[in-house]
């Protein structure tokens, strides 16, 4: 029976149907579902399917920051329900995200912040044109797991390069995993750069950093 209710809560998140979400979700936690599946099996997994669409050009932008607010309205009503019963689980890893300095875009940046926080992580997004000093002491101060760096454009591509650089002048390039992403950028590009790892859009982002953060805890 559940799984019928996490079938349907995906369905209208995905369409972002705010009356029928934020009822179905009421009404399933009153009824005693398990809040922690209801965010895995239902609202989770609606955005990873929303992630996978966008990648394919089947879904548009406005869409998927429908369904992402939508998200967060449902969370709103599971979380009490999962504090009271003592199911809230701790985040897979800290993220700090932000679009190269120099570079204005930041729509796909934002789809995988979406995306990773759907998965789990928690995401401190600083935004787009982030200054260098700016990412160096975030690291320091926030002390994430890893550190995300997009570029849209080729001439800001370099920017990538120059970040993972202060960070070891810095002396805290051992202390984060670095991904990186953006049209431009390359495997091979993450590879001349010493960056950690690469991502081609959001689903497969989510996965690398799982992949990372499962390294730095000694999984592999």
């Amino acid at each position: 029976m559940e799984t019928g209710i996490f079938q349907e809560l995906r369905d209208v998140i995905i369409k972002a149907d705010r009356d029928q979400a934020l009822n179905k979700v009421a009404s399933a936690v009153e009824g005693g579902v398990d809040p922690t599946l209801l965010v895995t099996e239902g609202l989770g997994a609606a955005m990873t399917e929303l992630g996978r669409l966008w990648d394919e050009g089947a879904t548009f932008l406005p869409e998927v920051l429908a369904s992402a607010e939508l998200f967060k309205e449902c969370m709103a009503v599971i979380e009490p329900y999962q504090l009271a019963r003592g199911t809230k689980t701790e985040p897979l890893g800290r993220v700090v995200m932000g679009t190269v300095h120099g570079d204005l875009h930041d729509l796909g940046k934002n789809i995988v912040t979406i995306m990773l926080r759907t998965a789990g992580f928690e995401v401190i997004d600083l935004g787009k044109n982030v200054p260098i000093e700016t990412f160096v002491r975030q690291v320091e101060e926030l002390k994430p797991d890893i550190l995300g760096l997009s570029a849209l454009l080729t001439t800001t591509l370099i920017k990538q390069k120059e970040t993972i650089q202060a960070l070891r002048e810095a002396g805290v390039r051992q202390r984060v995993m670095v991904m990186i992403g953006g049209a431009p950028a390359t495997e091979a590009w993450a590879g001349e750069i010493g960056a950690d790892a690469y991502a081609a859009n959001a689903p497969d982002a989510v996965e690398r950093a799982k992949k990372l953060v499962s390294t730095l805890k000694g999984g592999q």
